[in-house]
């Protein structure tokens, strides 16, 4: 029996009638007689509205937090009203998701007294998008007969205190997964699981960062001896280039792990660029498919290159990075610039996105994301006074 995990975005659990799709596409795989796990962002914007609220209180903008609860409130409700005929699991479902908005007001509440949100507050915050759309896909799913249960990744991800980009503690990440995840699959259930978050020891919920939950669907679909990793979106795979900017861009059929990698780094915004990292030791083949668009191919990400018609393969840009020269006669010649550079860097928890040296040896141009520059900038001036 083939095992597939699906990882769902936020567009393709966006509304009602996309949840209707995902559920119809989980239908289809389950009813191949696969084992399918299923990995679900929160629906498109409640993250950013979620992290508007928690800012807008730390300024004291008690208004603002509870418009947004509200916001989200109808937003939810309405998609459980659509999707679910059973009294049951319309009640239980609109029940759950409410204690969630009920806690977001809650935490609002005391980032607006304290004036403060902090990276650990902001994760807390910022996981309750995921909580809310996995139990309304779940229930989307029995309604059709097929057996689910809604799992958090807090119970199953366990990770350090790094808040808003929390490292994976891979090996006791696995034995929990497997503890947990493979009786369900064994028994025919189809776990819907929240992407993006994980818990430390301690059980306090920390978040993978941004566009996390593709890596944490490679994470599980890993420790669970997936056969296939398929992340759907709502593009017919891996472009050529972003086609908001290049109106002809392309599907790529294929791409290597590498490949994906690379353009991950880069800027592209598919597939994350941690997403590779754990299926390569397994050989795991990450299919990228259209959820509104199930017919067409995607792109399969694979171990295997295949050539390009043309000379260039793709074509990716990174926004909001900043450009960071340190330069000074006294450079040249000195052993350690660049170490001491690069150290001051790290402690800013800063990734370097691209760096470049004279052959004078009298300046260093590193690139950081763009809220990280004031930080860094700071740390070097510390560092070489």
């Amino acid at each position: 029996m083939t095992t597939i995990t699906m990882k769902f975005g936020g567009t393709s659990v966006g509304s009602a009638d996309a949840i209707a799709q995902v559920a119809g596409l989980i239908e289809s795989a389950y009813r191949q007689q696969n084992r399918v796990l299923v990995v679900c962002s929160a629906m498109s914007k409640v993250t950013d509205m979620l992290i508007e609220g928690a800012r807008r209180a730390s300024a004291g903008d008690s208004g603002r937090y509870q418009a947004l609860a509200n916001e989200l409130r109808s937003k939810h409700t309405a998609a459980i009203r659509s999707l679910l005929s059973s009294d049951v699991e319309r009640i239980a479902t609109h029940d759950e998701v409410e204690a969630l908005i009920d806690e977001f007001e809650t935490l609002c509440y005391g980032i607006y007294v304290l004036r403060e949100a902090s990276p650990k507050a902001m994760d807390k915050v910022s996981s309750l998008g995921e909580r809310m759309s996995v139990p309304i896909v779940s229930a989307a799913l029995r309604q059709r007969g097929i057996p689910s249960q809604t799992l958090s990744a807090s119970h199953l991800i366990v990770t350090d205190d790094q808040f808003q980009n929390a490292g994976v503690l891979f090996d006791e990440s696995e034995a929990v997964v497997r503890r947990e995840l493979l009786p369900l699959l064994d028994r025919a259930i189809v776990p819907v699981v929240t992407g993006f978050i994980g818990a430390t020891h301690d059980g306090v919920i920390t978040t993978l960062g941004r566009g996390g939950s593709d890596y944490s669907a490679a994470l599980l679909g890993a420790y669970v001896d997936s056969d296939e990793v398929w992340i759907w979106t709502d593009v017919d795979g891996v472009m050529t280039a972003d086609p908001r900017m290049v109106p002809d861009a392309r599907v790529i059929p294929v791409l290597s792990y590498g490949e994906v990698g690379e353009m991950a780094y880069f800027g592209a915004k598919v597939v994350h660029s941690k997403t590779v990292q754990p299926l390569i030791d397994r050989n795991i083949p990450i299919w990228v498919k259209n959820t509104f668009n199930p017919s067409f191919p995607g792109t399969l990400i694979t171990n295997r290159e295949e050539a390009s018609p043309g000379t260039v393969k793709a074509v990716t840009a990174i926004r909001d990075v900043s450009l960071i020269t340190v330069a000074g006669r006294g450079m040249i010649g000195v052993p350690g610039i660049a170490a001491r550079t690069f150290s001051a860097v790290a402690k800013q928890n800063a990734n370097i996105l691209m760096i470049a040296q004279s052959s004078s040896e009298q300046s260093i141009c590193l690139v950081v994301p763009q809220n990280k520059s004031q930080a860094v900038v700071k740390a070097i001036l510390a560092e070489f006074e």
